[in-house]
This record gives C-alpha cells, structure tokens and sequence, in this order.
C-alpha cells in the first residue's frame, strides 16, 4: 500500500549553518518505509524539496528539507519504524531479530538491525568510580592495547593503544574520581595505577585470585607428590573370577582385559553350543578372522600376548628414576629428559 505526500513549510533550516532559507532550488521523491497497516505493506510517496542556502559563508549550496519525527537524511525508513526495529534489534541481534520481523510484516535481514544498532549513540554514563585494566591482543604477540572496564557498570569504558604505564597514568590522572583498581600482576599496570591514581586502593580482580591460588595449589601438590600417595592394599580378589596368569599384561579390572575375556568365553560358549563359526560372527557382529582368533586361543590370556606391555625398550632402564623424580615433584618432561641424557639416554 502506497501512502502519498507532500511537505508545506515555507522555509527550512540548513544542517550546515542552521540558516532558515525559503530559496527552493527543486524537488525531488522519496519512497521510505513504514509500519505496516492491516498486515499490509506501506511506502511512503514522499515529495521532498531542495532548498539554496542563502549563507555565503556556508559550504553547502544547496541541501534537503527533513520532515520532523517522519524522515532523516539517508534514511530509507520512517522514524516509526525505525524506532520499532531498533529495540528488536537491541534484544535479539541480528538472525534472532530478523525472523521476529517477519511476525509483524516489517521484514529486514540481519545486517540491517547491527547497522541500526551501531548508529546508535553510546549511553551516557557516569565517570566510573571502580575500574579493570587488562589487556587486549589486536594481533597476538605482536600489537597490544589496554581495556578499561566499569566494574559496577559491567561495561567497556575506553580502549588504549598499547600497554605502557604512561598511557594508564595519564587517564587515570583525567580521572579523580576512581578509588579501586582492579588490576593483574603485569608490573607497567603495577606502576602506571600507582602514578596515575595514587588516591585509589589497588586490587586483583577474581580471575586472577583464582587462578593464581590453583597455581600455588598445584605448585604446593607436586612438591608433596610423594606423602599425597601411599601404597595402596591390594583388595582381595574374589574366588570366583578366574585369576589372570603371571604372564599376563593386563590385570584383572582393566576394562579392555575383561571386555576380551567376555568375548572370549561368549564365543566359546556358542561353539560348543553347536553354532558354526560364521554363526557365531553373524550373531556378534564380527568378522570371521576375529572369531577364528579367538577360537584359537585356549584362554583369554593368549589374545595378550605380544602386546605393548612386554616389549623392551630403550626408556625402560631409566624408569626407576624418572618415577623417583616425578614423586619429587618434577613434571617437565624436557628437565627430565636432560636429565637422563646426561646418563646415557640416547639423543636420538
């Protein structure tokens, strides 16, 4: 549905110097769009006039009349729809947003409402009385900036460029009014807080708490490594599970060891039961080389062998000590492997 219109005023104020000028120059049409009527679309047929600038000293020639609370410059909807989208937009974001015009026939696609969201103009707020510093990576490990945020307000406040202490101090030192800062332990945050706002009480922010007490916790852990674990009692086997033979990798529990001795005797069990072996692998599922396998194989213990486990090699000398240095408290492998290198580990 096409809504026609035209604009009366005698005169209009230029955008440039605010001059009232009554000087039409032409005219011109515009088609915005507005809040849809009865479920139907609605254009509005706009005619616009375009005005001289009577100012001399103003750098436009000529400029375009706006209609108040209906048109802006540029602008390719009505003020009414454009206050409905922007809420929408400021709840929902871009694809969330954009189905949800589709309910009330105002249909726009997801880059519309970001662009109306970023025209807005930042909320004003007070200056912030608690502040976080941290930095930021533009590129990492090579440009850097620094963060503000409002604590109390939960929101950005300024971005620096770069991470020096003079940058800090210089915008706290704009700032009085800020008492806290919360802050990490990079020393320039240290010393640019300290020059900057020497009136306020520095702190660490709950991040930095946290993970610094879980890296003394786990500093504290591996120095103690050796009294957090005492041998334990072996626990005593019941009679009915078979026990695994010495030569067994693996002992009783560990959960690949019991699943092959649970095939094993399934198997087993319907081949004396009369089943042929491809029977048997069509009932579970298994290739015939599988079945045959563990066919083969007496005791589950057979399908063990030549695993991993009893193989020799070149670390096996030097275990003893690496696991009397991990019940130290060492963990870094390349320490540990300088270590046993200096006693004949070889380098390749």
């Amino acid at each position: 549905m096409r809504v026609g219109a035209r604009t009366t005023a005698g005169r209009a104020a230029c955008p440039g110097c605010g001059c009232r000028s009554g000087r039409i120059h032409g005219s011109y049409m515009r088609f915005p769009r507005d809040l849809p009527t009865a479920g139907k679309f609605v254009v509005v047929s706009l005619r616009m006039r375009r005005f001289v600038c009577e100012e001399e000293s103003c750098e436009r020639r000529t400029f375009a009349e706006q209609v108040p609370g209906l048109t802006r410059r540029f602008g390719r909807r009505t003020e009414r729809l454009r206050s409905t989208l922007v809420p929408v937009g400021l709840a929902l974001a871009g694809r969330a947003g954009a189905r949800m015009t589709d309910a009330f026939k105002a249909s726009v696609s997801r880059n519309t409402l970001l662009r109306l969201i970023a025209s807005l103009p930042d909320p004003a707020s007070a200056a912030p009385r608690v502040v976080g510093v941290d930095e930021y990576a533009q590129r990492k490990g090579r440009v850097y900036g620094t963060v503000l945020v409002g604590v109390e307000i939960r929101r950005p406040v300024d971005l620096l460029p770069g991470r020096e202490a003079d940058t800090l101090a210089a915008w706290l030192a704009e700032r009085p009014a800020i008492e806290i800062v919360c802050r990490d332990r990079a020393p320039f945050f240290a010393e640019g807080a300290t020059r900057g706002a020497p009136q306020a009480f520095q702190v660490a922010d709950r991040w930095h708490l946290w993970h610094n007490l879980g890296e003394a916790a786990e500093k504290c852990v591996c120095r103690h490594r050796s009294c957090l674990r005492p041998a334990q009692e072996q626990p005593e086997e019941s009679q009915e599970e078979p026990e695994p033979t010495a030569s067994s990798p693996w002992p009783t529990g560990h959960r690949f060891a019991e699943r092959t001795r649970t095939k094993h005797a399934t198997i087993h069990a319907l081949l004396a039961a009369g089943h042929s072996k491809r029977s048997v692998a069509r009932q579970l599922g298994m290739t015939l080389n599988t079945i045959l396998r563990f066919s083969r194989a007496a005791s589950p213990e057979e399908m063990f062998t030549g695993q991993w486990q009893n193989r020799a090699t070149r670390l096996d000398a030097y275990k003893p000590y690496l696991d009397q240095r991990r019940q130290e408290g060492c963990t870094n492998a390349w320490k540990l492997w300088e270590e046993i290198k200096e006693q004949g580990y070889p380098r390749g």
